[in-house]
């Protein structure tokens, strides 16, 4: 049988920061992941609230029978390689980090299920695409607490982690492998404990755009800008798209902002977590004049093999539109009349392109163009 301290090794081998192991029993947090679900909290994300996936997130056995171990790996996509004058320039669209280079989906679960498969193979790997609640598992096996703004955050390398879980049907952790994690990591997933790496800090609540936090430790997703840019398909509510900046997918505001991430977090040395540096500044911050005017080939051609293909081109080009207006500069203005004009265009995106000119030069009507 393997044990825990050789389980740990080989992950570190392979390439992944963080390890950590616990016996499956109730899932952690399962209670408040139904009452976020309830409340809607999920928009447009009904598979989060599918019958067969909530029993599996609330019950690993329905994944994997006889599963009795968990474990948890974490990568650190952290490479600040742009300087934050481009990222933060309004001629910019800015990316999310974690997308800037390599889509994680791609690089991590062929090592991952072949590191599950080692160990067993009666096993299961997911990066973030199967019914696991990750961030949960992460914490009960002491890789970090669950901060305010619901992210897994390291005592003493932030929260720009992807997470990689693996479910096997054999008892490997030893009892004294919690003992030797972080005091600040230990903390069990109960009410009493949530947050409190935290302490009294709210920056990341204060500094959220769209206020998608309605209490500490709970997102409302149809605030958040990572959703509205990447999950939310159609029209962006109109009150919200003057607090987008210039995001055009994803967003960083409330990880950048947490003193965990401004004292500890650095740029990873491992090969692995290199490959998701973006090859170019253009990768990170687009200029929003070439988004606008990108066509499906050019989308494809900058964006192939990151996870920014996940919104296609009219996605992209719809968040660009809000970018330029609230950018304000006449500079976009030919772009926008562009898409305007353009029937093969989706309404929706023509929609957004109007918005934009509004703001900008004050002419025409959205009215116009959504039927």
């Amino acid at each position: 049988m393997l044990t825990a301290d050789l389980v740990r090794a080989r992950a570190l081998d392979l390439g992944f920061d963080l390890v950590g192991l616990a016996p499956v029993g109730e899932t952690p947090h399962a209670q408040r992941f139904v009452d976020w679900l309830a409340a809607g909290h999920q928009g447009q994300m009904a598979y989060l609230a599918r019958p067969d996936a909530l029993e599996k997130r609330l019950d690993p056995g329905r994944i994997l029978p006889g599963v009795q171990t968990v474990i948890l790996v974490g990568v650190s996509y952290e490479t600040l390689a742009v300087p934050m004058d481009v990222l933060s320039d309004p001629a910019r669209g800015r990316i999310a980090r974690y997308a800037w280079g390599a889509d994680y989906h791609h690089t991590l679960t062929p090592l991952l299920r072949a590191f599950g498969e080692w160990i067993s193979k009666a096993s299961r790997a997911y990066v973030d695409t199967g019914p696991v609640l990750e961030r949960s598992w992460a914490e009960a096996c002491g890789l970090g607490f669950i901060g305010k703004n619901t992210c897994l955050i390291h005592p003493r390398g932030g929260s720009y982690l992807f997470l990689g879980a693996v479910l096997v049907a054999e008892p490997i952790l030893d009892p004294q492998s919690l003992d030797q994690a972080p005091e600040a990591s230990r903390s069990r997933p109960t009410p009493h404990t949530a947050h409190i790496g935290c302490a009294a800090c709210t920056r990341c609540l204060s500094a959220c755009p769209t206020q998608a936090f309605p209490a500490p430790g709970v997102l409302d997703a149809r605030r958040c800008i990572s959703y509205l840019t990447i999950e939310l398909r159609g029209s962006i509510p109109l009150d919200l798209r003057p607090h987008m900046g210039n995001w055009i997918f994803g967003c960083d505001v409330c990880q950048d902002v947490c003193p965990y991430v401004r004292r500890y977090s650095h740029p990873t040395p491992s090969r692995l977590g290199q490959s998701f540096r973006p090859i170019d500044v253009d990768r990170a911050a687009p200029r929003l004049t070439d988004v606008l005017a990108m066509t499906d080939t050019a989308f494809k051609a900058r964006f192939k093999g990151t996870a920014v293909e996940r919104t296609k081109r009219p996605g992209l080009v719809r968040n660009a539109c809000i970018a330029a207006g609230n950018w304000g500069d006449t500079s976009a203005l030919g772009a926008l009349m562009h898409i305007v004009d353009n029937a093969d265009e989706p309404p929706s995106v023509r929609e957004h392109a109007q918005w934009a000119l509004d703001r900008i030069h004050g002419s025409g009507s959205i009215n116009e163009i959504v039927e």
